[in-house]
């Protein structure tokens, strides 16, 4: 059921630029499931989830990925 609504907010609304407070909402809860859960950071996996979810909005560490690739590229091409 989280999987299918991060997904559907991804594909419904990031990729069409529609930035939503009630989807930030569900990703937030979903972040604290994963928290209960034992989770002890937050991949963010897809490009466009950064667009919703900043360190702000989550008591775990965020892994943006998208950053971090970025990051990895310079780091290479200046190396």
């Amino acid at each position: 059921e989280e999987r299918q609504a991060v997904h559907r907010i991804i594909y419904d609304e990031l990729c069409v630029g529609v930035i939503s407070p009630a989807s930030r909402q569900v990703y937030q809860q979903v972040i604290e499931s994963l928290t209960r859960r034992g989770a002890q950071a937050i991949i963010l996996g897809c490009t466009e989830i950064g667009l919703l979810i900043k360190p702000e909005h989550s008591a775990l560490p965020l892994l943006d990925t998208t950053h971090l690739h970025a990051r990895a590229a310079v780091a290479f091409a200046l190396d």
